[in-house]
């Protein structure tokens, strides 16, 4: 979780150092129990943010819908059956038109590369509307398996912390846009995406 210099964006819009991500891929595993599915999914959060999170799940469907109704403005996705992966992630709802946005391009068949140009085209023209202050986002990722129903734990996953600025850059942050390892870091600097990341030794 120290290196970022060769990153990508997973379907809720997280982003990985690249020799982390996994790709997506069918898998024989059914979704979680709702009740698992949500236990997982709000584990990136400080504890005292976890109860309070609106959660979307699989419930009996493969597609992503409300399976807990939170009060506290995180929303955070439960595991993705299909991934090869174990990966839940949390963000502030302010964020939510510019990743439910990228879910719908991605399921459409739009490539990966392809998904920032069209919603940073969509952010410029109004059609995405993007936050005005700091929005949060925390993420676990790890092997498959990572997550432990029975105890609730993500065993040996890794933590990503970022907190989005849409438009902000070097100049008007004052943050470097070169990866560190141990200072926060601005990505994608000047485009709706832009986002200082953290490290997790940071203290």
């Amino acid at each position: 979780m120290l290196r970022f210099v060769a990153c990508l964006t997973t379907s809720a819009g997280v982003i990985l150092p690249l020799a982390s991500a996994a790709a997506q891929a069918p898998s024989p595993s059914p979704p979680l129990p709702v009740a698992a599915q949500i236990a997982a999914a709000v584990l990136p959060l400080p504890q005292e943010l976890r109860a309070g999170a609106t959660v979307l799940g699989y419930n009996g469907s493969p597609t992503l819908s409300v399976v807990r109704k939170g009060n506290n403005g995180m929303t955070c996705l439960a595991p993705d059956p299909k991934r090869s992966n174990f990966h839940v992630a949390c963000y502030h709802e302010s964020m939510e038109p510019f990743m439910l946005r990228g879910r719908e391009l991605r399921a459409a068949g739009t490539k990966e590369d392809s998904v920032d140009v069209v919603r940073f085209a969509e952010a410029k023209a109004g059609k995405i509307v993007m936050p005005k202050l700091p929005a949060s986002l925390y993420s676990l990722t790890g092997k498959l398996g990572s997550f432990d129903p029975a105890t609730g734990e993500a065993k040996d996953a890794r933590r990503l912390f970022v907190v989005y600025v849409p438009y902000a850059t070097a100049e008007t942050t004052g943050l470097s846009t070169a990866p560190k390892a141990a200072e926060p870091w601005l990505m994608f600097p000047g485009t709706p995406k832009a986002h200082i990341m953290f490290v997790a030794s940071m203290q």
